[in-house]
């Protein structure tokens, strides 16, 4: 991983006064911990997105640059961004010291690299279950990221973290085991809708011929006189 310098400086005070303050200047709160004790810093936030920026999912370490005057650079690896969550602008960060030779625990993303059969040859469909995993490595060796090579997957098929491309040096922390990509099988196509069964006419329901009214009364009285 390539290390990029962020310039810190060291800053009076906490509470939200002291943040808005520091926010109208142009920097943002910060926390330096994982020394002795933890230091408030303030840091510009334009430098910490350009710094993350096409990293996102992977610990990123730096190299922080301290005022004129302070002692040799230090390294540190940004732990924590705190965003708002409406107009999505950086509030605070935390970042952690780091030796160079004491390994550290760091989380890195993971990239699918190749074109999966299943998907080009059965129409399945590639799902990427795991995004990131947990390893431990010195901080010079934190890769970038992990590379999961997809292109042998069948549909039915399960790539496991013990299957990702880890570079020499790095140690996983996840469970061999866990699921990092599958491919599905393509989903059913819609079945045509059923034409509704044709109502079969009900037979019509046979009437006696209605005699007019004056013959069913001559009738009637021809059986009366019988």
């Amino acid at each position: 991983m390539e290390m990029q310098e962020l310039v810190i400086h060291h800053r009076e005070g906490t509470g939200k006064q002291v943040a808005k303050r520091l926010r109208r200047a142009g920097v943002v709160p910060a926390v330096l911990y994982g020394s002795v004790a933890s230091e408030a810093i303030s840091v510009d936030p334009r430098a910490v997105l350009r710094i993350i920026h096409g990293h996102e999912g992977s610990t990123q370490l730096v190299s922080l640059k301290p005022p004129e005057g302070a002692s040799a650079q230090r390294m540190a690896v940004i732990r924590d961004l705190q965003f708002d969550p409406v107009t999505e602008q950086l509030l605070h960060v935390d970042l952690q010291e780091v030796a160079a030779d004491r390994p550290i625990t760091v989380v890195v993303a993971i990239h699918t690299v190749g074109d999966a059969a299943g998907v080009r040859e059965q129409k399945g469909i590639l799902s990427l279950i795991l995004h990131e995993i947990e390893v431990s490595c010195l901080p010079s060796l934190i890769p970038d990221g992990v590379d999961a090579d997809v292109s042998a997957l069948m549909i039915g098929d399960v790539l496991t973290v013990r299957n990702l491309q880890v570079p020499e040096g790095v140690h996983v922390a996840n469970d061999p085991d866990q699921a990092v990509a599958i491919i599905s099988p393509p989903m059913a196509e819609e079945a045509p809708a059923v034409a509704p069964a044709a109502v079969v006419a009900a037979e019509p329901e046979v009437l006696t011929e209605r005699k007019p009214k004056e013959e069913a009364t001559a009738d009637e009285g021809k059986k009366g006189r019988k």
